[in-house]
């Protein structure tokens, strides 16, 4: 994990906005280390983006400043900034073969023929298409487009590299393996690396850490076994993965322990994140495999009868809808182990789970 002291890239007090009233981003304070792959993460809307194109210099702040390396860019045109571009829609020039569109960087950078050759030699070697080099665009799949496009980013060694929803536009198996390799490469190179994406699973699976964006603001950034396990708000915690939704009211707080009152279940333990206190309105935030089958009994502090809707094999897993606690959406996932895929919908269960699985937000 890189130093996260070590500030490569600073936002301050960064504000965006395009109609003078609506703010796209708002009050941005972000620290990128050397050689760190963050991933900015959230929905359609949520600033992720604006951001990213206000460090490439492709969009200008309305208010606060950005450094690169200790340097203010704001007054810096895009082509200066030393930085790499990947694009969801390659952006490679379609009459140029692969060798021309990866000289294309160097020779506006003025390097000498001799390194040019060797550069391309090795971008396109690391992205495995040393035999590809002749060829046009047109004349590639869609997974060997990206692969180019990526070498042409980091042909020129830049400091930074940013990309914008890149592997978008691929079919899933090639996208998890694009996600493999631009995770490989970033380790190899140790080059910064800045990531949007509306894919959860995608940031998971790639980042040394992620901002979650929503609104225009960053709602929890860290990194991502901490986002998941311990998120810190009602947003973050259903943007990502999977989470059954409880809702009532705080009836007791007990240190970081409380007592939420869900309609159709009475009171449910669960770990106070940031509740308000007792009579404010909270929502419970629980994966679904947390959630115990037939636990033992006095075993778990939160038990309750359920009712089995639907059940989906999965292979390796069994995925079962079913209603509980006045919810008719809330799913469980369980281990195909002997007797799980004997479920059956209509039939009558027992669940529970942990006090510390259970996460209580306010609900505001």
């Amino acid at each position: 994990m890189p130093d996260a002291n070590n500030a490569f890239v600073k936002f301050s007090d960064i504000q965006k906005t395009y109609d003078g009233e609506t703010l796209v981003v708002k009050n941005l304070n972000l620290d990128i280390a050397r050689g760190e792959f963050l991933t900015l993460l959230g929905p359609s809307g949520s600033g992720k983006t604006t951001t990213l194109m206000m460090l490439a210099g492709f969009e200008m702040p309305t208010q606060g400043s950005i450094l690169l390396g200790g340097r203010s860019i704001d007054n810096m045109p895009p082509h200066k900034r030393d930085i790499g571009m990947v694009f969801q829609n390659y952006a490679l020039f379609p009459h140029m073969t692969v060798e021309e569109n990866l000289a294309f960087p160097l020779k506006v950078r003025r390097l000498g023929r001799a390194d040019v050759e060797s550069k391309i030699k090795r971008a396109l070697d690391m992205v495995q298409l040393g035999a590809h080099g002749k060829r046009r665009p047109s004349q590639l799949s869609g997974g060997q487009q990206q692969r180019v496009a990526l070498a042409r980013a980091l042909v020129f060694d830049p400091k930074l590299v940013l990309m914008d929803e890149p592997l978008g536009a691929l079919d899933k198996q090639l996208r998890e393996q694009m996600q493999l390799e631009i995770k490989h490469i970033h380790q190899d190179l140790g080059v910064t690396l800045g990531y949007v994406t509306h894919d959860q699973s995608e940031a998971l699976t790639m980042s040394d850490r992620i901002a979650v964006f929503n609104d225009g603001a960053i709602q929890q950034l860290a990194a991502p076994s901490e986002l998941y396990e311990r998120p810190q708000n009602a947003f973050v915690a259903q943007f990502i993965g999977e989470n059954n939704r409880l809702e009532g009211k705080v009836v007791a707080m007990n240190g970081a322990m409380c007592e939420v009152e869900v309609p159709g279940a009475g009171n449910v333990r669960a770990t106070a994140v940031n509740v308000e206190g007792v009579g404010r309105s909270a929502v419970l935030s629980l994966r679904p495999e947390r959630v115990k089958l037939s636990p033992a009994p006095g075993s778990l502090p939160n038990v309750f009868g359920a009712q089995i809707a639907e059940v989906i094999y999965l292979g390796d897993h069994v995925r079962a809808r079913i209603s509980v606690c006045d919810q008719n959406d809330f799913v469980i996932k369980l281990p195909n182990s002997d007797g799980v895929v004997q479920l059956e919908p209509g039939a009558a269960i027992t669940i529970g789970w942990k006090t510390e699985d259970c996460r209580a937000f306010d609900a505001s």
